[in-house]
């Protein structure tokens, strides 16, 4: 695809084909997908909602964000590893959120799982440590967007070493996608390079 297949906004921008599809999705690619994100909370947030996503279109995860950050405390990793089952009964009553078991659960185990790694050095050491080397250039098209890669397989085990599960390579692509450590907006995408 070159710069001049890619859809126009209202706005006059050229975007992701992906990114005109809503405006939260319009949203979402403008100012926050791909752009680097530090931090404990904001890290754990987006491997959440990337692992709540998995089987599921997007556009629900970011219809329902606000829920979760409710439900999810924030997604403050020492309140959530807290969570016990009537949290738990809580969260599978909760319309606002994706309420999936085993999702729930792996939300409380990996939030555990952050407050271990921070003997490791943090959340924010061990995912961006995996970031690839070098400035690789955009994808021509979505064509090229790889599900997975060397770095989000690498990615996925050390997380799991450290404890984390519903965290495979295709999730942690996701995750790396939307924290920026990869920039996959097509070639001729408005967005710069962060």
């Amino acid at each position: 695809m070159t710069a001049e297949a890619l859809p126009v906004g209202a706005d006059g921008r050229r975007r992701c084909s992906w990114a005109d599809q809503a405006p939260i999705y319009t949203a979402y690619h403008d100012e926050e997908w791909g752009r680097p994100v530090h931090g404990e909370v904001p890290l754990f947030e987006r491997i959440t909602l990337e692992a709540f996503q998995s089987g599921l279109s997007w556009l629900t995860i970011l219809r329902k964000r606000e829920g979760f950050r409710r439900a999810f405390a924030g997604f403050d990793p020492e309140q959530v590893a807290a969570f016990d089952d009537g949290d738990v009964a809580r969260l599978l009553d909760d319309a606002s959120i994706v309420r999936n078991r085993a999702k729930v659960r792996a939300a409380i185990t990996n939030a555990a799982a952050v407050l271990r790694l921070r003997e490791a050095g943090g959340l924010d050491a061990v995912f961006w440590s995996f970031a690839p080397d070098g400035d690789r250039p955009r994808p021509a098209s979505m064509d090229e967007v790889p599900a997975t890669t060397p770095e989000s397989v690498a990615l996925a085990k050390a997380l799991k070493r450290h404890g984390f599960v519903f965290v495979g390579p295709t999730t942690a692509y996701a995750a790396m996608q939307a924290c920026g450590v990869v920039d996959d907006h097509v070639a001729g995408c408005y967005v710069p390079r962060a």
